[in-house]
């Protein structure tokens, strides 16, 4: 069992359960297992702090504290934000909201089903990928896919995904991956306008998908998905754009506005 420090108000469930990752599940209450890039773990939070148990291979030291954010002063960047009153209330809305740092394929992968889909759907097609070309890890959960796994995968053996016409898009996503004409290093390497480019010679990559990768698989924190719905909800609350208390962080103020607006605005499925 590890102490992955003090809690400082995080939200496990609204941090895993909020449609940033899709391989997390309450098994007791309070207590999250599930796996992250070649790495799987039970998370819960007690005492005022958060622990993890492994499950399975251990991740080399800090990798965790790294993938949920406990390395950001989140109450300090929290203070900046409140100094506009709206953005105050999409953080008093979900305080304990953290925008993880993921692997970087496995957003990129995670990103391409999301599209036209539905956080249920999108968990359970992510769970067959990474069965049928993940490696073990323990108790029925996977490592994420790697990218040569996956790009040595055909249409027809994706069938079992049942993704429809995204399983095009993600051998595209993994043969550019896993020959190097697309790789973290160079997207972290790049102004963040050039790595969008990048990630949209993917098939099926479009803006919105692209920023969510830069957002949560590179930890680029001025990249700012908008889809159909964020535009709704920015028009609502911010109609003259991203106040200044955001500057520089504004995917993580995204994050805090959609929390607000998902609970508070009209929308149709709110499942998790």
């Amino acid at each position: 069992m590890l102490d992955l420090g003090p809690e400082n108000g995080y939200s496990l469930a609204d941090t895993l359960c909020g449609g940033q990752s899709f391989r997390w599940r309450e098994a007791a209450p309070g207590v999250w297992r599930g796996a992250a890039g070649a790495y799987a773990a039970e998370l819960w939070a007690a005492g005022g702090h958060l622990w993890l148990r492994p499950l399975g291979p251990a991740a080399p030291e800090g990798w965790w504290q790294r993938y949920l954010a406990l390395d950001l002063d989140y109450p300090a960047m929290q203070r900046r934000f409140c100094a506009n009153r709206r953005l105050a209330d999409c953080v008093a809305a979900a305080p304990g909201i953290r925008v993880l740092r993921q692997p970087f394929f496995e957003a990129l992968c995670a990103f391409i089903l999301s599209q036209n889909n539905n956080i249920g759907r999108i968990t359970g097609i992510v769970a067959r990928l990474c069965a049928l070309c993940g490696a073990p890890l323990a108790e029925g959960l996977y490592a994420f896919p790697t990218p040569a796994a996956l790009a040595a995968q055909t249409e027809a053996s994706l069938a079992v995904l049942r993704a429809g016409w995204r399983a095009a898009y993600l051998l595209d996503a993994a043969r550019r991956v896993a020959d190097g004409r697309i790789t973290q290093e160079l997207l972290l390497s790049l102004p963040q306008a050039e790595a969008r480019a990048l990630l949209m010679t993917v098939r099926g990559v479009g803006p919105k998908v692209a920023d969510c990768v830069l957002l949560y698989g590179l930890g680029r924190w001025r990249a700012c998905p908008m889809d159909v719905w964020m535009k709704r909800a920015m028009k609502t609350l911010f109609p003259r754009g991203m106040p200044c208390a955001a500057r520089g962080r504004e995917g993580i103020a995204q994050q805090y506005i959609f929390a607000y607006a998902r609970k508070n605005l009209p929308r149709g499925d709110k499942s998790c």
